[in-house]
Formats: C-alpha cells, sequence, structure tokens
C-alpha cells in the first residue's frame, strides 16, 4: 500500500483536555505529573479511533509530536513522557500509533517528525511552524473524514 504521508496530533489542549484539570500550572510547578493522567479527551474517542483504523487502511501514517513541561527537570520530563504514553494507551487502546515523538517544549515540530505530512495542534505558533498542512482543534473528526474521501 502506497504511504499517503502522516497524520499527526498534538496531546496537551488537543486530544487531552489538559486546561481543563483544575491548577495544572501549579502541579507542572511542583513537578507533578497528575493534570497528564487525569485529562480527560476533548471529543468522541471511540469515533476517532474508528477514523484512525480507516485512515491507517486507506495508507496514511499517524503520529504524536507532543511537547514536555515548559521547565521540567529531565527526571520529571521522563516521567511525564511515561504518562503520557499510558494516558495514549488507556484513552485509545486499540490505535497502533506510527510514531510517537514527546521532545522538549519549544523544538519546532517539523524539525522532529520523520514523515512531514498534517498536523493538528491547539497552539497557533506551532501550526504557522508547521505551515499550510496544520490544522487547529475545531472540527477534528469532520477534518479527518476529509481525508478519507
Amino acid at each position: 500500500m502506497t504511504n499517503k504521508g502522516t497524520i499527526y496530533f498534538d496531546m496537551d489542549g488537543t486530544l487531552a483536555n489538559f486546561y481543563g484539570v483544575e491548577n495544572w500550572l501549579d502541579f507542572l510547578m511542583k513537578e507533578d505529573t497528575t493534570p497528564y493522567a487525569i485529562a480527560k479527551p476533548l471529543f468522541n474517542f471511540s469515533t476517532f479511533a474508528r477514523l484512525l483504523h480507516k485512515l491507517q487502511a486507506s495508507g496514511y501514517r499517524i503520529g504524536i509530536v507532543s511537547w514536555l513541561s515548559k521547565c521540567g527537570s529531565n527526571s520529571y520530563n521522563a516521567k511525564v513522557t511515561s504518562v503520557k504514553m499510558k494516558w495514549l494507551d488507556r484513552h485509545l487502546p486499540s490505535v497502533e500509533w506510527d510514531e510517537i515523538k514527546i521532545v522538549q517544549y519549544g523544538t519546532p515540530k517539523s524539525t522532529v517528525v520523520n514523515d512531514f505530512g498534517w498536523l493538528f495542534d491547539d497552539e497557533k505558533q506551532n501550526r504557522e511552524e508547521w505551515g499550510e498542512n496544520a490544522f487547529d482543534v475545531e472540527n477534528i473528526l469532520e477534518t479527518l473524514k476529509k481525508f478519507l474521501n
């Protein structure tokens, strides 16, 4: 099957309601991973998982490209990476990601991926850095359906 390219997703604020966790910043300042663990999905993940499976079956790769905490130590960043991986496993257990990159805060996301494709991200600066193939988080499911047409 021909590789049609990779569709990447940010996590915090894109897939996970990280900023909806009460006192999320206080947790980060204390190097506590709780917000990463307890954040709820931002939309219907049953539908999302089915779409991801269809996209992969039609030749797209799917990936995660997400930042670590802005001011985390190396040990905290390792814990955050582990918690983010567990979050993906818990909320999207049927999804086999083709690529997962969890990188230092502020890293230009286009520079760390294996297959520059499309990006869904809540942060405008990341979308601008990525270019014309970046989407905001509005209507993720509807936008993904267009890849299948």
